[in-house]
């Protein structure tokens, strides 16, 4: 086995706090900040916007075309945990982050094209060590050989409370059982899927932070990764 890359991957389903987690752990640890969930969406945004329809061959078609000429960028924002998405220079960063392109995401991550660019995507970024990425996959498929994994989770209704709470914050109002059947679909739509399944790696360490706060988890997490070190230290 290779030696293990100086990773971090904070994996789990939709609204289990990944994204806070992970911006606050690669602040912590002076790390980038790989938010994958942001790219699959903004692929999302491109397939709504150029209207394709992914259940037909001309759409499936159309895919690969689109793929080819993506312009996709992440970039820091004015805040160091802030992270903008870009579309052809465009600004995106607020548009990707509704319930709607939530739902396009999970469809479109579902390609085998549209996984296989941004896993290429992702991994150039990943090439350089000392970063934290957040999604579905990290730990499983995209990063397979990272030193520290983590799988986040919470109950559906807390995930589903957190979401309201976020979308409420950017003044988009939207009713709690409707969230929660969105995030049930969406659990659903990514964990049965053929092509990379959502799922703890079999050497994550296991989060539910249904009870936990941010710190809390944080706090976790830092100390599994000091012992890690500690391990490995020892080892040589």
């Amino acid at each position: 086995m290779g030696e293990k890359k100086n990773i971090i991957t904070i994996d789990g389903p939709s609204g289990a706090g990944k994204s806070t987690i992970s911006k606050l752990l690669a602040a912590k640890l002076h790390y980038t900040y790989l938010d994958t969930g942001a790219m699959y969406r903004v692929v999302g945004l491109q397939v709504h916007r150029s209207g394709l329809d992914l259940e037909t061959a001309k759409g499936k078609k159309e895919l690969t075309h689109l793929l080819d000429s993506l312009d996709l960028k992440l970039a820091s924002g004015a805040d160091s945990q802030e992270i903008r998405a870009f579309l052809a220079g465009e600004d995106v960063s607020e548009a990707i982050r509704t319930p709607e392109m939530a739902m396009v995401a999970s469809r479109v991550s579902a390609e085998p094209e549209v996984r296989i660019k941004l896993t290429e995507m992702q991994r150039a970024i990943g090439n350089n060590g000392a970063i934290v990425a957040e999604g579905r996959d990290m730990g499983t498929v995209v990063f397979p050989d990272a030193k520290h994994k983590f799988f986040l989770d919470a109950s559906t209704e807390e995930r589903a409370l957190r979401r309201q709470k976020q979308l409420l914050e950017k003044g988009q109002k939207i009713e709690y059982t409707e969230i929660l059947s969105q995030i049930r679909k969406r659990d659903l739509d990514d964990s049965s899927r053929a092509l990379a399944p959502l799922k703890p790696a079999a050497d994550a360490i296991v989060i539910d932070s249904s009870e936990m706060g941010i710190d809390e988890v944080v706090s976790f997490i830092l100390a599994e990764i000091d012992e890690g070190m500690t391990r490995e230290t020892f080892k040589h």
